[in-house]
């Protein structure tokens, strides 16, 4: 049975941020976990499938091995390892606590947050995605503020322990029987205030900028492949690491050559003569021009293969080949003299059916005719 879309679980977009899955993670483990919903299978099925779409959404490696390859990325040898993604055997106390500390006790300080992951799509022509290219590209982002360095204070000052909850980001309330944890108003879980903001960042720690960055394309790579670059995304918030930065890429579609996987297809044009008698032409390949030797007699479609002429993936293995299929076409613009000769050999092969010249042919209207012979029985 087909897995069911990770983000979809957990009702996000592909583009939601940390913050987002978490908030989304909680309220569905709270609808479905098994404290609350007592013998019933299906709500702790549920329950497993948001914590495994959870653990994996999280992870920035094994999120863009989701992106990337989707379920296939944890089948047996991939980044899962053995068994699928889910980790097996966790127990249910853990995952509660760690999720929902701060409404049922054992609350910890908020941590500030990772930066935003970001996505650059870079277009290639053929010949730099076979090849590998560097590129310069100019990226939006959030950096870390030169002036506070992240720390969203002033100069010469810096963040307070917060009053109200004395550094802990967390203050109880008491409802009834029950003293509930949650996290505290006035520092919103940080633990500490800014009374002085840095009036560069005003508080943030993060400031809007466009930044150049150098990318290296590895030779071999193909539409849809990724490149991560570490810590190149956004400014986490206050000091917290930085986001990655994927470049997708993407190959345009060439005017000779179509790839598949490692090889290379093309089309090549021959007149009616070279096809029936044969000859040599000069054929393209991305690394010049090559011979190709044209048997007598040769029809449309046949392929002719230039082994070691195509593409070395990016991720390794053999050199593919390149697929040069000829096309016979028909000569257009005749002359009287030029027509007179067609029409003479055409009368030298016993009409337009000739059987020892055109097999084909005569197969085609033998088939014909046996076709309509059984319909008249």
């Amino acid at each position: 049975m087909a897995k069911s879309d990770l983000y979809e679980i957990l009702g996000v977009s592909k583009s939601a941020d940390e913050r987002e899955i978490k908030k989304a993670y909680k309220r569905l483990a709270m609808k479905y976990h098994p404290d609350r919903n007592p013998d019933n299978k299906e709500a702790e099925a549920k329950f497993k499938e948001v914590k495994e779409a959870y653990e994996i959404l999280t992870d920035a490696q094994k999120r863009a091995a989701y992106d990337q390859y989707g379920h296939a990325a944890f089948e047996q040898g991939g980044m899962g390892g053995g068994g699928g993604f889910g980790g097996g055997g966790a127990d249910f106390s853990d995952i509660f606590g760690d999720v929902f500390g701060d409404i049922f006790g054992g609350g910890r300080r908020q941590r500030a947050s990772r930066g935003a992951d970001l996505r650059y799509n870079m277009e290639l022509s053929l010949e730099e995605a076979v090849r590998g290219v560097t590129k310069e590209i100019r990226i939006p982002t959030l950096e870390e503020c030169d002036v506070c360095h992240g720390s969203g204070a002033k100069a010469g000052t810096k963040p307070q322990t917060c009053s109200t909850c004395h550094g802990q980001g967390q203050v109880q309330m008491r409802q009834g029987f029950f003293t509930v944890q949650q996290a505290c108003p006035t520092c919103h879980g940080r633990g500490s205030v800014i009374k002085d903001p840095c009036n560069a960042c005003h508080g943030h720690g993060r400031v809007e900028r466009s930044k150049t960055l150098s990318v290296k394309i590895p030779a071999g790579v193909d539409t849809g492949d990724r490149i991560r670059l570490s810590g190149e995304g956004e400014a986490g918030e206050h000091g917290a690491p930085a986001g990655d930065l994927y470049v997708q890429v993407s190959v345009k579609k060439h005017p000779i050559f179509e790839r598949e996987d490692n090889n290379l297809y093309c089309e090549v044009p021959i007149n009616f003569a070279m096809a029936a008698l044969g000859g040599e032409i000069e054929v393209p390949t991305l690394d010049g021009r090559v011979k190709l030797k044209v048997p007598s007699e040769t029809q449309t479609g046949k392929l002719f293969r230039m082994r070691g002429k195509g593409v070395k993936s990016v991720r390794g293995g053999a050199v593919g080949d390149l697929l040069c299929r000829v096309v016979v076409e028909t000569p257009v613009s005749l002359n009287d003299k030029q027509k007179a000769l067609l029409r003479e050999l055409e009368e030298s092969f016993g009409g337009p059916s000739g059987e020892k010249n055109s097999p084909r042919s005569k197969s085609f209207f033998d088939g014909v005719k046996k076709f309509f012979d059984d319909l008249t029985r």
